[in-house]
């Protein structure tokens, strides 16, 4: 029987691995002449590790790295402070179905005395926080045998901003010794995310004050900040940093900006940012298309619209729902009852209330009341306000009471408080010149703002005496 062959070390034969993302079908090579070489037969966890790393730079890391941690463990070889930070972050990846795996490494964790290793630590914090099992997460980071680093407070916070936790968040985020970049980006597109969008600028300012470079999610969350409080001026203040520090910003940041100018009306500056965009996705189209529409400038949202479709960007509800927007805008009721038709047999998008809202405004404007009370007969759920909002505002703008009055009391039925559905009636009534019913509605709509206003008071007197008289 030959002797076996002298392999040289693996560390000298595998570290290209560490060095390059490889695609999936050359790491696979790689393992396999890794395994014929004999490297992974060797009482050395190194060659393993080295294919672990590897294998975790894969989009879907998780069944390849478990198994060749499960490989390292069957051969007694011990799992490293670099191994188990990677199989544990796999095990995370893999979905509620494998958290019993997940947490059996935490145990391995305890075992091998692994815990100190903050990277370790980190991947736990990580691991409870994913799964929203935020109790263990913090537990897991208060209980860390070093002082917790900026990752695992960046990490903790993280898992508070996904769950809503806003408030505990920035708890955490004020009690960091150290902040980072990311620790802003956090903190501050979680206040975004919240509503909390005058909060979120203030952080941003806070963050520029301290000396910090923002991140793109700083950015990112900022701009939509600026957006959404139409905050033109502090939106452009941003854009300018962004022009500073990045030539070619990503497809999040120039969307931010083409929302951002479209939002605000200025429909010029956010074509030019969308034209000179390197990558667009769906969410880049939309934020032009919806913008254009809502401004009025109908027919160039659909000139972008069919540049889209051609483009082969596939469009969402969203899209849609602006190109119905522009077809109402621009009278165009033929191609928006063909985009309608075609929503789901053509683009796979289904209708929602919003699309069935904007048909029955597109149509009452156009005067067509009664084909936007049969597309209504026809819907697969009950209308809601827009819906009914649509036909009222074209009934009252064509004069048709009959239809009117049918759209007002399914509108009531929504918000019997809706003030302005008799008040909409009331000229509509006038229109017609029914003044009994003028009469009758104005009567109704007092009689509830009275029974909703009424309340009482109280006066306290104090006595000469001392005594407190309540009236």
């Amino acid at each position: 029987m030959a002797p076996p062959l002298s392999l040289p070390p693996p560390h000298h034969s595998l570290p290209h691995l560490l060095r390059h993302r490889l695609p999936l079908r050359r790491l696979v090579a790689a393992h396999a002449l890794a395994a014929v070489a004999g490297h992974l037969s060797l009482p050395d966890p190194r060659p393993h590790t080295i294919l672990i790393v590897a294998y975790s730079r894969l989009e879907r890391p998780f069944p390849a790295v478990l198994l060749l941690f499960r490989s390292c463990l069957r051969r007694s070889l011990a799992p490293t402070r670099h191994s188990l930070p990677l199989a544990i972050s796999a095990a995370a990846s893999a979905g509620l179905r494998h958290l019993p795996l997940a947490l059996s490494l935490h145990a391995v964790a305890v075992y091998r005395n692994l815990l100190p290793f903050q990277h370790v630590a980190n991947a736990l914090v990580s691991l409870y926080a994913r799964h929203t099992r935020l109790s263990d997460a913090r537990r897991v980071f208060e209980e860390m045998p070093s002082a917790p680093d900026v990752v695992s407070y960046n990490t903790l916070m993280h898992a508070y901003v996904n769950t809503g936790s806003v408030a505990v968040a920035r708890e955490v985020f004020e009690g960091m010794p150290v902040r980072d970049a990311t620790s802003w980006g956090t903190v501050i597109a979680g206040s975004a995310k919240a509503g909390q969008l005058e909060e979120a600028v203030a952080l941003f300012d806070r963050m520029l004050e301290e000396g910090f470079r923002p991140d793109d999610v700083a950015l990112a969350a900022v701009l939509s900040c600026c957006a959404q409080l139409g905050a033109l001026d502090k939106g452009r203040e941003v854009h300018g940093l962004v022009k500073l520090s990045r030539p070619r910003p990503n497809v999040f940041l120039c969307t931010g900006l083409v929302d951002l100018y479209a939002k605000c009306g200025c429909v010029e500056a956010a074509r030019e940012v969308f034209e000179a965009c390197q990558d667009r996705n769906v969410y880049t189209w939309n934020a032009l298309i919806v913008g254009l529409a809502m401004h009025g400038h109908g027919t160039v949202a659909l000139e972008y619209f069919h540049r889209m479709v051609a483009d082969g960007i596939r469009p969402d509800g969203v899209t849609l729902l602006g190109v119905l927007i522009a077809c109402s805008h621009a009278g165009l009721v033929d191609l928006a009852r063909r985009i309608f038709r075609d929503m789901e047999s053509v683009h796979n998008v289904p209708r929602e209330l919003k699309h069935y809202g904007c048909m029955a405004d597109l149509l009452g404007r156009a005067g067509l009341i009664e084909e936007a009370m049969n597309m209504v007969r026809k819907m697969p759920m009950e209308g809601d306000n827009y819906v009914w909002g649509g036909i009222l505002a074209g009934c009252r703008m064509h004069g048709n009471v009959d239809a009117a009055e049918l759209a007002a009391r399914h509108l009531l039925q929504l918000n019997p408080d809706d003030s302005g559905v008799y008040s909409a009636m009331a000229g509509i009534y006038a229109a017609a010149g029914r003044w009994e019913d003028v009469v009758r509605i104005r009567k109704s709509m007092d009689e509830r703002i009275v029974r909703r206003n009424v309340a009482c008071s109280s006066i306290t007197t104090e006595l000469k005496d001392g005594t407190i008289m309540l009236s």
